[in-house]
């Protein structure tokens, strides 16, 4: 959206003209979008119902810390006394929603926002139902079709979850989450994907990664998301080092704190390493100082090691599986779970995002921007020198 748009839409929220805001938008950026009326009396009584859901959320997260601290000293509540309360208080909520929903029954948000509560205690079922009523209300929204996708991911079938986060991504192609969610899914699923779209397996690892990078594109100062697509190499035969490398020293770049940079280090070590480039690899790990990655460090060091004293399996012209230091996990495509894409090296993640309406967004916890490297560097810059305990 160029910066006149920017302004003129600035200038109509000022006026309390959701209604021309979303129809400016329409006309010149081709997106349908869908703004509240802050002066609407069931957007101002759901707002309230949200914080209230918010509240509840936080205050069982307290009682479930409390109750595990007082347990570790040989007191506290039963497990069945505790999940008791925490019913009993997140049903208030639960009947609220429903309340509130036969007041307003044709009011989209609401259902979203009562489907993301339902999905948060764990009553999928109930919240796809809420899910498809708002789908049925307006069917142009596009969290209901994301929120599905995420729902048919976890429960099948899978093409289902393909279909309604492409659909999302058409309804509203600023939206980051929904790239990462279908690249995630083609990443996962990588068999359905192939006869899904007729192409083979390094076709629907270039189509994932170019999800991806959309995603990074329109948010790149998304640290977690960043990470995500990085570690997404992990998985690929053979190994794109080139890639690999470039996607986190791009994540170095928009890492907020020292943690969050020597995860990176880790992981550039690790990728550096599988490469053959041991000693670029070592320097690398000469950065991390956290005692919470020594572990790791020490692993990676060894393996390093190992790998240096035997040339049979060095990776300088490809990886090998076999040899320590390669991750650990098992890339096989999973039947009817979405487990999040990961590895075991991990880096501090931050809180599900939101959707620009609001409602929490159903994520899984995975163009480059201009600020960003070219593509294709080879050598990621060497880490800045840090002392212990250093955050700049």
């Amino acid at each position: 959206m160029n910066q006149l748009l920017i302004g003129l839409v600035g200038a109509l929220l000022a006026t309390n003209q959701p209604q021309a805001v979303s129809n400016l938008i329409q006309q010149n950026a081709g997106v349908s979008v869908n703004i509240p009326n802050p002066n609407d009396p069931a957007e101002k009584e759901l707002d309230r119902l949200m914080s209230e859901d918010d509240a509840a959320m936080a205050e069982v997260d307290k009682w479930i810390q409390d109750n595990n601290a007082f347990t570790a000293k040989g007191a506290g509540e039963t497990k069945a006394e505790l999940n008791k309360r925490i019913m009993a208080r997140l049903d208030i909520v639960r009947r609220s929603y429903e309340d509130f929903l036969r007041r307003y029954p044709d009011f989209v948000r609401g259902h979203l926002a009562y489907a993301s509560f339902l999905n948060n205690i764990g009553d999928e079922e109930a919240g796809k139902a809420q899910n498809e009523k708002a789908r049925e209300l307006d069917p142009k929204d596009p969290a209901a079709w994301n929120n599905l996708g995420n729902y048919y991911g976890e429960n099948g079938p899978i093409t289902n979850a393909f279909v309604y986060f492409a659909k999302a991504i058409e309804l509203d192609p600023g939206e980051p989450v929904y790239y990462q969610n279908l690249a995630t899914m083609v990443y996962l699923y990588r068999t359905d994907a192939k006869s899904f779209y007729h192409i083979d397996e390094q076709q629907v690892f270039d189509r994932s990664l170019a999800l991806y990078r959309k995603a990074v594109q329109l948010d790149p100062d998304d640290f977690p998301l960043v990470t995500d697509y990085a570690e997404s190499y992990y998985g690929i035969r053979p190994l794109r080092t080139n890639e690999a490398l470039l996607a986190w020293t791009n994540a170095l770049q928009v890492a907020h704190n020292a943690v969050e940079r020597e995860g990176v280090y880790i992981h550039l070590a690790r990728i550096k390493m599988l490469a053959g480039r041991y000693a670029e690899a070592r320097a690398q790990l000469n950065a991390v100082t956290n005692a919470a990655y020594r572990s790791l460090k020490d692993t990676l060091e060894n393996a390093i090691a190992w790998r240096e004293n035997q040339a049979t399996n060095s990776i300088g012209a490809g990886d090998s599986t076999n040899a320590p230091g390669f991750p650990a996990n098992d890339f096989s495509t999973p039947t009817n779970t979405l487990p999040a894409v990961t590895n075991a090296i991990t880096v501090p993640a931050s809180a599900s995002r939101a959707l620009t309406h609001g409602v929490s967004a159903l994520t899984r916890s995975p163009g480059v921007s201009p600020k960003l490297v070219d593509p294709m560097t080879n050598v990621p810059p060497d880490p800045p020198k840090t002392s212990p305990g250093s955050e700049s």
